[in-house]
């Protein structure tokens, strides 16, 4: 199995480099970029009120499970997303705006069409740190497009007073 070239581009007067991968492959390269872009896109467009952009990002059948709560294709995510979006804006606790932060990305190509992936985000309000957690997702090739087949968002802390904290509180 042929291995993929990288170059290396250096900031210094070093030239550059190009090394070989071994095992891996240009498509396996690209297929990790695309599932890259995709969730690079999906805290964009949820940070920046682009609900339906966001919903795109899924399958026709794609779920997006949040707590308790599972939305199925995209309309029934814009819903959902489109009331996050004014609780967040009627939120003391949320000081109306939202950044999400993704690290520890892990990405599992399952073959040229199917991958997995994990990683953890911080969300942070106009007020500071409000929640934090970890995504698990699994994604499709769709006409040359990686999509969420399924995204499940897992609250593992909020801070209180914050505008996720205050929803906890309230929804018991």
């Amino acid at each position: 199995m042929p291995g993929a070239r990288v170059v290396v581009h250096s900031h210094s007067h070093a030239p550059d480099c190009t090394r070989t991968v071994p095992g891996v492959n240009d498509w396996e390269i690209a297929a990790r970029l695309g599932v890259e872009d995709t969730i690079a896109r999906y805290v964009r467009f949820a940070d920046s009120g682009r609900s339906h952009e966001l919903a795109a990002l899924f399958t026709d059948d794609g779920a997006l499970v949040v707590g308790s709560e599972e939305r199925r294709g995209p309309s029934s995510i814009t819903e959902f997303l489109e009331a996050n979006k004014q609780s967040l804006a009627g939120s003391a606790g949320g000081g109306g705006r939202i950044r999400h932060h993704v690290s520890s990305l892990r990405i599992d190509i399952v073959s040229r069409d199917e991958a997995h992936a994990t990683s953890y985000f911080l969300a942070i309000t106009g007020i500071g740190p409000d929640h934090w957690g970890m995504y698990r997702d699994e994604l499709r090739r769709v006409d040359d497009h990686w999509r969420f087949a399924r995204r499940e968002a897992i609250t593992e802390g909020a801070a209180p007073g914050g505008w996720q904290g205050d929803r906890t509180t309230r929804s018991g």
